[in-house]
């Protein structure tokens, strides 16, 4: 269970633990902790879900053009940005073909290429910062060639951050049959902007409307490539894959792009005073710019740690499914909420 392949609560868990999940808070998760904007829950409501969404989502795909500065043909909705993971690797990879991965980073990218039978390549940074080598990722892409390459950024788990000068390297790099996947899900998280224009060519860029718009129970995500990309992607999506309450609720969130942006901006002074104090208790936070970061276990080993973290009602992400058994991950979360972890933390360590 600990070392499970994603975050957030698992009921069974819970339930053979002993524990009531309503009174969990679920630090594993990097969702946006204020919440989606109330425009999204007036919407939500208002939604007819005896009839058939918009197998399209046509508007929503305008809505997002638009901020994007692209053709709404160039933008496909998904099931959250793991759908579209999983479609990139049914239309591009097979036997045969070859996936590169920059990690440790989001486990679905090599889940999603093995499953399709390709060779999957994993190009990691080591800690303790986990800073990268670009002439070493640049070189790992001449000498394997990959038909896909997946980066994460920022990455998850490690937050760690390419500027753009160097992402557009990577990309120069790759040869002409090369997909460059390039999964944003948490950049307004780090640039504090909620949009931005997409890569050209051979690239795809993901972005996750589940993290910063907080709408992490619908299950939302789009991609933006040229269109022939796209519809290469068409072909393997169930009908319907986006639902009419995701549907309208993206549209009212995108439609209330004042309220999310002033709560980036506090979540970067909640996420500062966080650090802070669990440094403070004597953990080791690794360096990073993001809202969620990992820590590093030195005095106790991380099931252990865990478990007796979730008997007093708080979830934290083991990071052994990220090849890191000895770290967990935090993502910040409400003050009061933060406060808590806090002194259990000293608790724990001190006792």
């Amino acid at each position: 269970m600990s070392a499970d392949v994603h975050g957030s609560l698992d009921w069974l868990e819970l339930r053979r633990a002993g524990v009531d999940a309503a009174q969990v808070v679920d630090f594993s998760v990097n969702v946006n902790p204020f919440g989606p904007s109330p425009k999204v829950r007036e919407a939500i409501l208002a939604v007819d879900i005896s009839a058939y969404p918009d197998r399209r989502a046509l508007l929503l795909c305008e809505a997002l053009a638009v901020h994007n500065g692209v053709g709404f043909e160039n933008i496909l909705t998904g099931n959250g940005t793991a759908e579209l993971v999983w479609l990139v690797a049914q239309a591009f990879l097979r036997p045969g073909k070859r996936a590169l991965i920059f990690g440790p980073t989001f486990g679905e990218y090599r889940r999603a290429a093995a499953a399709m039978g390709a060779t999957v390549y994993e190009q990691n940074a080591t800690p303790p910062d986990f800073e990268i080598s670009l002439p070493v990722w640049m070189e790992s892409i001449y000498q394997i060639q990959p038909d896909v390459v997946f980066l994460c950024n920022p990455n998850n788990p490690t937050g760690v951050c390419l500027p753009e000068r160097q992402i557009r390297m990577l990309q120069g790099a790759c040869p002409a049959h090369t997909l460059f996947v390039l999964d944003e899900a948490y950049r307004a998280f780090y640039h504090g902007e909620l949009f931005a224009p997409p890569l050209e060519g051979n690239g795809v860029v993901l972005r996750s409307m589940t993290k910063d718009f907080a709408l992490a129970g619908l299950r939302l995500g789009y991609a933006i490539a040229e269109e022939s990309t796209l519809q290469a992607l068409r072909r393997f999506q169930p009908p319907w894959s986006v639902n009419a309450v995701a549907q309208a609720a993206a549209l009212a969130a995108v439609d209330d792009l004042n309220y999310y942006e002033d709560s980036l901006r506090k979540l970067r002074s909640v996420t500062h005073d966080f650090k802070n104090a669990l440094m403070g208790k004597g953990a080791q936070v690794i360096p990073g710019e993001m809202h969620y970061f990992l820590i590093r276990m030195t005095h106790t080993s991380v099931p252990h740690f865990r478990k007796e973290l979730l008997q007093r009602g708080i979830n934290v992400r083991d990071c052994a499914s990220f090849g890191l058994p000895q770290y967990i991950r935090l993502g910040t979360r409400l003050p009061a909420e933060n406060q808590k972890l806090v002194d259990v933390w000293h608790l724990l360590e001190s006792g």
